[in-house]
């Protein structure tokens, strides 16, 4: 009976979180606010007129493909740390790497095609409704090389078997950034396609 009475008035401890993903959370909601502002800013100035119509490039719709992939390798990294599957989370996270990689890649080439298309980004050239494109999928591809780099460090982690089923910090963290990035992309395209 004593012991169910000291239970009882035992204070209860918060509950808190990681002070890490606390602060990639935070970081998240900063990049979500700067595209809000970005995304905004480009219907009011598209409603003032002068205003370039951009055909969004063939090639943009393949790394939207890259990238959706890459969320599917990056949430099997996911579950094979989980289950303490190493080897199928090094693969994995392999691949979620060259995915990303890919997807920067693809975005410079669609910066050419938009240049060969005679889209500029500044300039006595440029008009406003080009130079948001570039601005916005630039944007995107910095916070993604950002990614790819954390998932350098997990991928290191991983081969160096830091990353298991008893240490999921880092992949929960490099999981949740990279899905974020992923789902921001897919805003940014659909915004895109339905604002040109």
């Amino acid at each position: 009976m004593k012991n169910i009475a000291m239970e009882m008035e035992q204070p209860k401890r918060p509950m808190a979180m990681n002070p890490q993903k606390f602060a990639l959370w935070l970081f998240i909601v900063s990049i979500v606010m700067i595209f809000a502002a970005m995304t905004s800013a480009y219907i009011v100035r598209r409603a003032e007129g002068n205003w370039l119509e951009v055909e969004i490039p063939l090639i943009m719709y393949i790394s939207t493909g890259v990238i959706l992939l890459s969320s599917i390798t990056m949430h099997w990294a996911y579950l094979s740390a989980k289950r303490d599957n190493l080897q199928p989370l090094k693969t994995a996270l392999l691949l979620t790497t060259l995915l990303g990689i890919i997807f920067i890649v693809t975005q410079f080439k669609s910066w050419e095609t938009l240049k060969e298309a005679g889209v500029f980004f500044g300039g006595e050239l440029s008009n406003p409704g080009g130079s948001f494109v570039y601005v916005l999928t630039g944007l995107h591809g910095f916070h993604l090389i950002s990614g790819v780099v954390f998932l350098f460090v997990v991928l290191i982690s991983a081969f160096g078997y830091k990353v298991h089923s008893k240490n999921l910090n880092l992949i929960e963290m490099s999981a949740t950034y990279w899905h974020f990035l992923d789902a921001l992309w897919i805003y940014l395209f659909v915004f895109l396609l339905l604002n040109h």
